[in-house]
């Protein structure tokens, strides 16, 4: 049996789309359980944190995983990247008031965001002193407030970013839905992740 690790909200939707219409029935529970399993009973499935995928994937609690690329780059979890599904669609950005919140600071800029290793390494990049302030939630409120110069966040719309007088600066990278596997059960149970990966192709 393979057992996949599926990120709770609109990803996991948009898995379970993809996985129906390639032949591999599924359908989530009604009650609080965190496990199914689909109509053939070969392959189980997790309900897991997005942010957690990846990590149930490199210590061996499941053998693939769906994950957004902005969690791989922000988590660096040690992984095989198998296939982009092409789903999740969304994009990792800095966004503010204007550029002059950026490039008009003589020194450090202050950035908030949940994407800490990400924000470091984008100004890193850019040669841009940047301070880090994590936040967990509602970050957009923090260049309103004062607690920081920008943010980086990941978007889809852009309409929550519009509605409270923000835009975006700069792209950072754009990121979709990834099917991962743990690198032992790739040798181990190569046939039946084969398999299944040749349903989704």
């Amino acid at each position: 049996m393979i057992t996949i690790a599926l990120p709770k909200g609109r990803l996991m939707d948009e898995s379970l789309e993809v996985l129906n219409r390639c032949g591999i029935g599924v359908r989530v529970p009604e009650s609080r359980r965190l496990f199914f399993y689909d109509n053939s009973g070969q392959y189980r499935f997790l309900i897991v944190r997005a942010q957690d995928v990846a990590t149930y994937v490199e210590y061996s609690a499941a053998d693939l995983g769906i994950v957004g690329r902005d969690v791989l780059v922000e988590t660096k979890r040690d992984v095989f990247e198998l296939f982009n599904l092409g789903i999740g669609y969304c994009k990792m950005v800095v966004a503010g008031k204007d550029r002059s919140c950026i490039y008009n600071k003589k020194t450090s800029v202050k950035v908030a965001t949940k994407f800490v290793n990400i924000a470091k390494e984008h100004f890193f990049r850019k040669g841009i002193n940047a301070e880090i302030i994590k936040l967990y939630g509602s970050i957009e409120l923090a260049p309103l407030l004062g607690l920081s110069d920008c943010i980086v966040d990941i978007v889809s719309t852009g309409r929550t970013l519009k509605e409270n007088g923000l835009s975006v600066i700069e792209e950072i990278f754009e990121s979709t839905g990834i099917l991962v596997a743990n690198r032992v059960s790739y040798y181990t149970k190569h046939t039946n992740i084969k398999e299944f990966l040749s349903f989704l192709k």
